[in-house]
């Protein structure tokens, strides 16, 4: 036998070797499959040889003791650095006492090669125990593979004990599975498209591959008692749509583990780049763009998806009794067309669907009741489909049934299973540009087409959401008189992104026209379309305005034209912002444009005099008064030369507790007052106004590594001011160190005073933190406006969003004599756009002084 040593410098040298080959071998032939069956065969020999040396020389030996390859390497499914899972099954408990210091050295060995090991230790009769609470291990059997040892109690494993248990616990395995990949595709929304999928873990990845063998092998080994023929446990039409899909995954997969030297699934766009530049996946065809690469992921994910789904849906045990229950009551809707059965749609007459009138019925059909197309159904639609092609239906026939799908609670999943089908782009041949298109601008979280859908969703979801915000646009949505013109509209808002242009909004105004006229629209319908695609932009932009101004609020209403329109443009607003991300909607950005809605309909409903809210600031005014009866006089000098804006931007408390704040100005010159929001951190200065205030603040949180959201910026004619930042934690210095609040308040107000010194404190941050890696490049813009206020210069700055950003624009401002009077913060993904109202010497800025202005600004954000 070899010594210890020299067998681990041995083992240690070849795994290397081969290793790098295998990665050779890769780079020169893109063949995924055959990198994952030659690492799946070294790491098999590297474990038979250990066990050899350390475990049993004897070919099939010890007796009652197994060495069992599970999971991914019971598959023979090894990626460069994927997990071994190893089961060492004993015969009884005494089995494993006389082994344990074998497997120790045996299991060290792997590990010191650096091989991610794990293992697990059994007895046959703990594997004939199924645990709810780790159905993956029962799940990982259903792979196992016999690698040494004792080879008939593998066999009393594999052919006797789990076949047995399938047979007794399927309910069990089956409904444990579809729960865990539900909860699964829960984390990813439920979608394939993703802009950066996780090729493992997302809907549509490997992952779901596995599941639908899992549940097709569970239920052919149910009904059989025995391990079922490999080739019969999916149809062979499944397979077919398989094999071209996991060949691509393989080769992905296999791509990103040697990129990134370790078991990272994630499609990046830098990965995404150098994978369509390598050809990955695709080495026979044409070059690709990292765009057009993504859509053949999105076609084999697809794919995969659909079946994992499909099989999820119609295995009765992959739901609980109770949804059963529903899915059973729910069979009452089976009509003289449909049979429901299980939550399916099943055709009572399978020709129907040639009738293009019956197609779309049916589609109306799954949208009104939140049901889903069967197998077959799916099947049917697929064969009449080419024949539909020919003479697709058009007019206003079928823009009647399709609008009734729009408005159907259900619409965003039909639309979805009517686009899967490519139904949705026979009739709609132009949506076909964005089918399965990255926008790559780090905000977007999703594919064009699928960012359409979530828009539909979400406005649907509004009418059952409990949230306070889904229920205020809910009951706009329901005032609508035409609201399937807001759906057709979300349909086609982004379909000018799928071409080349410097304006996508003018590109699907042009795209949309054949789509109108296909539809049949008649005049006032296209012109409401019309208005909302050339639109859907305008209320985002208008928030980047103070929408507490008068005129910013009269220009917007001039855009808009009439309240249906204004109701109208508002939902599309509101549901376009959330289907961004996640966290695209944030309140203060709900708060925003449902305060725009409402100012803007007051401005169409009422006369000139009353848009100015006099009535409203009295009621304020009033409910000071009320909360606060004996100060009168300190209140009238608080507010005194303070902005209107500023009551209608603060609660009567908030507007009191300022005042206070000001009283004790005397006592110390900077009033610190700091809360923590359910979304963010508000930090409230009250004191004199004085150069460079806000960019200091700006500085100071930036040196705390804080990440602001919003600011606002008010002052008075004897010069207090009155400033809030609203910011985030990411570092969670705050939340997980409550006496830091004090230190950390006493350091904003000594940077404001001149104790401390912010350049120092900045760069000892900027030493301390790495910034952000940079996937999008922004080009600066700076912008000016004139005309939108009557006291003040508004510039706009676009630029890339950086650590310190808001301290390093305010400091120009600070530094070329100017004073923030607004200071409006936003950021999309790695874009910040920041808007600000400025005066020089109390009046707007000259021209001069914003050409000078706009040099410094340049010079400063200009990339190191």
């Amino acid at each position: 036998m070899t010594t210890a040593s020299a067998l681990s410098s041995e083992l240690r040298e070849l795994y290397t070797e081969e290793s790098s080959r295998i990665q050779q071998q890769f780079a020169a032939s893109g063949d995924g499959r055959a990198a994952v069956m030659q690492r799946t065969v070294l790491v098999e020999n590297l474990a038979l040889r250990l066990w050899k040396e350390i475990v049993s020389p004897m070919e099939g030996g010890p007796a009652n003791f197994a060495l069992v390859a599970t999971g991914g390497f019971g598959r023979s499914w090894l990626f460069p650095h994927s997990d071994v899972d190893l089961l060492f099954l004993y015969a009884d408990q005494n089995g494993e006492t006389a082994f344990q210091e074998p497997i120790r050295r045996f299991s060290q060995e792997l590990w010191d090669l650096r091989v991610k090991l794990s293992p697990a230790s059994r007895t046959l009769a703990e594997c004939d125990r199924f645990d709810p609470s780790n159905a993956e291990f029962t799940i990982s059997l259903l792979d196992c593979r016999y690698l040494a040892g004792d080879r008939d109690l593998f066999n009393r494993l594999h052919d006797k004990l789990i076949p047995r248990m399938v047979m007794r616990e399927s309910q069990s395995l089956v409904q444990s599975l579809a729960e865990v990949t539900r909860s699964r595709h829960g984390k990813y929304g439920g979608t394939v498209f993703h802009l950066e999928p996780n090729v493992k873990e997302s809907p549509g990845g490997l992952r779901d591959y596995n599941v639908a063998g899992w549940l097709a092998l569970i239920s052919a080994m149910d009904k059989l008692g025995d391990w079922p023929n490999p080739d019969s446990v999916l149809s062979p039409q499944v397979r077919k749509q398989f094999r071209p899909a996991l060949e691509f995954l393989f080769a992905v997969r296999c791509f990103l583990h040697f990129r990134h030297g370790r078991d990272d699934n994630t499609l990046t766009w830098e990965a995404q780049d150098e994978a369509a530049a390598a050809r990955i996946g695709t080495p026979d065809g044409p070059p690709l763009s990292a765009a057009d690469w993504m859509r053949v992921y999105f076609s084999h994910a697809r794919a995969v998806h659909r079946v994992a789904t499909q099989l999820l849906e119609e295995i009765p045990a992959a739901w609980s009794s109770l949804y059963r229950q529903f899915q059973s009551w729910r069979s009452r809707l089976s009509n003289a067309d449909f049979s429901v059965v299980d939550g399916l749609i099943f055709l009572q007459q399978p020709t129907s669907v040639q009738d293009p009138e019956r197609l779309l019925n049916t589609f109306h059909f799954m949208a009104h009741h939140g049901l889903k197309l069967s197998t077959t159904t799916e099947h049917r639609i697929e064969q009449v489909l080419p024949s539909l092609a020919a003479t697709p239906p058009r007019g206003a026939e079928l823009w009647l049934y399709l609008s009734q799908i729009l408005i159907e609670p259900y619409a965003a999943d039909a639309l979805r299973e009517m686009h899967s089908l490519r139904f949705l782009t026979l009739l709609l041949p132009e949506l076909k540009l964005i089918d399965a298109l990255v926008v790559r601008d780090y905000y977007h979280r999703f594919t064009v087409d699928e960012h359409s859908f979530l828009a539909i969703e979400s406005l649907h979801h509004t009418r059952q959401s409990k949230s306070e915000w889904d229920q205020r646009y809910g009951q706009i949505l329901s005032e609508l008189e035409q609201p399937e013109l807001l759906y057709l509209s979300l349909l086609l808002h982004d379909i000018g992104k799928g071409v080349p242009s410097e304006n996508h909004v003018l590109k699907s105004l042009e795209l949309a026209e054949p789509c109108l006229d296909r539809l049949d629209l008649n005049p006032n319908e296209r012109e409401v379309v019309r208005f909302l695609i050339a639109s859907h932009l305008e209320m985002s932009a208008a928030l980047r305005r103070d929408i507490f101004d008068p005129d910013t609020v009269r220009a917007f209403a001039e855009k808009v034209g009439t309240p249906e329109r204004l109701k109208m443009l508002c939902l599309l607003t509101y549901a376009d912002i959330k289907a961004v991300n996640p966290e695209s909607l944030t309140p203060w950005k709900a708060e925003a444009v449902w305060q725009l809605y409402i100012s803007t309909t007051n401005y169409l409903n009422r006369s000139l005099d009353e848009r100015l809210h006099v009535d409203a600031d009295s009621e304020n005014l009033a409910r000071l008064r009320s909360l606060a009866p004996t100060s009168g006089r300190r209140l009238k000098n608080f507010l005194e030369g303070l902005p209107t804006r500023y009551l209608r931007v603060y609660p009567a408390e908030e507007v009191l507790h300022h005042m206070e704040m000001a009283v004790h100005l005397g006592e110390d010159p900077v009033q610190l007052d700091l809360k923590r929001g359910r979304h963010w951190y508000e930090l409230t200065l009250v004191t004199k106004d004085r150069p460079s205030l806000f960019a200091n603040v700006a500085g100071g949180l930036a040196a705390w590594g804080m990440n602001i959201v919003k600011a606002n910026a008010f002052s008075d004619q004897a010069g207090v001011v009155v400033d809030t930042f609203y910011f985030t934690d990411p570092f969670r210095t705050l939340e997980l160190n409550l006496p830091e609040w004090e230190r950390f308040k006493r350091s904003i107000s000594d940077v404001l005073t001149g104790e401390a010194n912010l350049q120092q404190m900045l760069l000892d941050r900027m030493r301390s933190q790495r910034d952000p890696a940079t996937k999008v490049k922004v080009q600066t813009r700076i912008e000016f406006d004139d005309a939108s206020s009557a006291g003040s210069t508004l510039i706009q700055v676009v630029a890339q969003d950086r650590p310190g950003l808001l301290h390093s624009i305010s400091s120009c401002f600070a530094e070329e004599g100017c004073n923030i009077e607004i200071a409006l913060i936003d950021t999309e993904g790695q874009m910040a756009i920041d808007v600000f109202y400025l005066t020089s010497g109390g009046a707007k800025l000259d021209r001069d002084r914003q050409k000078k202005l706009e040099e410094a600004l340049r010079e400063e954000l200009a990339p190191e």
